[in-house]
């Protein structure tokens, strides 16, 4: 299984002295991806059977992908449902400019966070919780977001329903405009003053942001 691969130098074919400065990916690696998403545990003899390639060249690859950082860990997936996590719940924070750090530090007390992110828009910063039950959610912003100093502001959606969660995205996969017939790609007529459907319009983000960047 790939868990259990060595962790030691590699041998064989594939691009000797570019592991960990900087591996050029190309198709191949582009591929062993595509099927670790599929199965991460899947045997080193599998994956050179899927992408087509010779075992030793597999495991000199899946090596040279780990040791470069492409691939930094392996995790399971598991059901929140099941582990008594059934709500998912996004909470968009307005946070004081002047205050990034002390946001940060509360922020990583937070058990219940699985993630956060630093927004353009009208909001600062996305945090998306899981817990047991709605109560939590409302415990959570009104006992202890809104007592944060740093917090100015919050705004918080409840998922109903995940339609889609794929634990990574590649460049190779399928861009689905490419399927359609050329007649059919027509480009959207631009309304003066309008954002083109599909685009997007950003909002500079405040200064103050850029501290959450570098205060590791």
């Amino acid at each position: 299984m790939m868990s259990e691969i060595s962790r030691n130098g590699v041998s064989g074919g594939g691009q000797p002295g570019r592991i960990g400065i900087g591996l050029e990916l190309d198709d191949i690696h582009l591929k062993i991806l595509e099927v670790l998403r599929e199965n991460g545990r899947i045997s080193v003899a599998a994956l050179a059977e899927r992408v087509g390639i010779s075992r030793a060249n597999a495991y000199t690859r899946f090596e040279a992908l780990r040791a470069d950082g492409a691939i930094k860990r392996f995790t399971a997936e598991i059901d929140h449902v099941r582990t008594g996590l059934g709500i998912t719940a996004l909470i968009f924070v307005t946070v004081r400019q002047q205050m990034w750090k002390q946001f940060r530090a509360e922020l990583a007390r937070m058990p219940e966070v699985e993630y956060c992110a630093i927004t353009t828009g009208q909001h600062d910063a996305m945090i998306q919780v899981r817990v047991s039950d709605v109560a939590a959610v409302h415990t959570m912003v009104t006992d202890r977001l809104a007592n944060i100093p740093a917090v100015k502001a919050t705004e918080t959606v409840f998922i109903l329903d995940e339609v889609l969660r794929r634990p990574y995205v590649l460049p190779s996969d399928r861009d689905p405009a490419r399927d359609r017939p050329r007649q059919q790609r027509r480009p959207v007529q631009e309304a003066q003053g309008d954002v083109p459907l599909g685009k997007m319009r950003f909002v500079g983000a405040a200064e103050g942001r850029a501290a959450l960047r570098k205060d590791d």
